[in-house]
């Protein structure tokens, strides 16, 4: 072995490591487990496909994959538009532009649990900002969390408060895009929409499939706002009123850690993972062909 290629193993060890650890290894454990019976405090029984005809049986196993699935569905496109719009706008040389650039991206990088104890008092009914600000119009605000018509919607509401990572992929792309093209087709006449979706949307295609499935992927592994804002804390009263906020992984936690089915969590957990592959992969495989790469390639 070459001494460049020893440093670098060298260099990458502890990633590797960590990988092998904390990743790999706990992901072959847990597909172990899913074939069997296991509380962790006592030896696993095998029971085989058990747990798997188990979950495909269970109707709130359903019921979490459809709240999980309005999710994605409705907060997805929302935090793409969004956070383009938020790039489009932000996409000026003007004085102080990177205060305001800052000021979107923050809340990105804010706690989750801080924001979700934020959040609950925004959605109060009683006294709540947002009901106060529908108040003062002449609006009577929803129930928000405590309503299962508005639940699901409160929390896509609120998700749409972090899509400062999203704007500013988008905003990276847009800057990318060449000056001349626009130019150019500007000079023919083409109007400011005609240029945004016959040349902006096309140069920034491959950002656009990036944000699409890296926001997929979380909202299909959507747990922490769930948990803190619906009562997660307590056995029993996960996901909300009619369990309308109990997403996949909530269900997961709480057969895993509250009920110490850890065989039947391991099996959900995997069947949570091939459904984000397929996903992935059906989107990649959708879009191939409509994204743009520079040098032409696909």
């Amino acid at each position: 072995m070459k001494a460049e290629t020893r440093h670098g193993w060298l260099f990458i060890s502890p990633w590797v490591i960590g990988f092998v650890l904390l990743t790999a290894g706990p992901m072959i454990y847990s597909l172990y487990l899913s074939f069997t019976v296991s509380s962790l405090l006592s030896p696993p029984q095998w029971v085989g496909l058990e747990n798997y005809r188990r979950m495909f049986a269970d109707p709130i196993f359903y019921k979490s994959l459809g709240n999980t699935g309005y999710y994605a569905f409705l907060g997805v496109p929302l935090g793409m538009i969004l956070s383009m719009v938020l790039a489009l706008l932000l996409n000026a040389s003007v004085k102080g532009i990177s205060f305001f650039r800052t000021l979107f991206f923050l809340p990105s990088v804010t706690n989750t649990v801080a924001m979700s104890i934020l959040w609950l008092w925004l959605l109060n009914p009683e006294f709540g900002l947002i009901n106060t600000a529908l108040g003062a119009i002449g609006i009577d605000g929803p129930y928000w969390l405590q309503d299962e018509a508005w639940s699901k919607p409160a929390l896509v509401l609120m998700s749409l408060w972090t899509v400062g990572g999203q704007m500013i992929i988008f905003l990276a792309a847009l800057q990318g895009v060449p000056k001349e093209l626009t130019e150019a087709a500007s000079l023919d006449g083409a109007g400011a929409v005609r240029r945004f979706f016959a040349i902006t949307l096309p140069m920034i295609s491959p950002a656009l499939l990036f944000n699409f499935i890296m926001g997929l992927v979380g909202a299909l592994q959507v747990f922490t706002q769930a948990f803190v804002m619906t009562g997660g804390v307590q056995p029993g009263s996960e996901g909300g009123p009619n369990q309308s906020t109990l997403f996949i992984v909530l269900y997961i936690y709480k057969k895993a850690f509250q009920e110490y089915d850890m065989g039947y969590a391991s099996a959900l957990s995997w069947a949570l993972f091939v459904i984000i592959v397929v996903c992935t992969w059906a989107a990649w495989h959708v879009t191939r062909s409509r994204v743009h790469y520079e040098g032409g390639g696909r």
